[in-house]
């Protein structure tokens, strides 16, 4: 699940994943926190779900129209079905009170975007390889 509102850093991305990564389920994307929240909460109210439908991790930017980012991640991390989600902080943001804030919320990693497309690029092929390829998730 990616929950970004700037198109630029969004196709980027995905552009980046299509060249790294071997995801074998959809992203499903945001645009704002209030959407994102919307969809998390009605995952997890949900009586019958799959837990196929629950994302397998969460890249956030935290400078989002309406709600934003730091209240997603507090949300998700308060909430008992959605907080095992890896939550991954992607933003331009490199004000240390943001990253404190962050991993006090609960936030799993914390990556400034690179402003250089190779750097980006780079960037991402380092979090597929650390996410996918690496870490040992929960099952739910």
């Amino acid at each position: 699940m990616v929950v970004e509102d700037s198109d630029d850093d969004y196709d980027i991305m995905m552009e980046a994943f299509s060249i790294y990564n071997n995801v074998k389920n959809p992203v499903v994307r945001f645009e704002d926190g209030k959407e994102a929240l919307r969809y998390l909460n009605d995952l997890s109210e949900a009586k019958e779900q799959s837990k196929d439908h629950f994302p397998g991790i969460i890249l956030l930017d935290l400078n989002l129209p309406g709600i934003d980012g730091r209240e997603v991640l507090r949300q998700v991390k308060s909430n008992e079905r959605l907080r095992k989600i890896p939550v991954v902080i992607l933003t331009t943001s490199q004000d240390e009170r943001d990253i404190e804030d962050c991993y006090a919320i609960g936030a799993n990693t914390y990556i400034q975007k690179p402003v250089d497309l190779d750097k980006f690029f780079e960037a991402i092929k380092q979090l597929n390889e650390y996410w996918f390829e690496i870490a040992i998730l929960p099952k739910e």
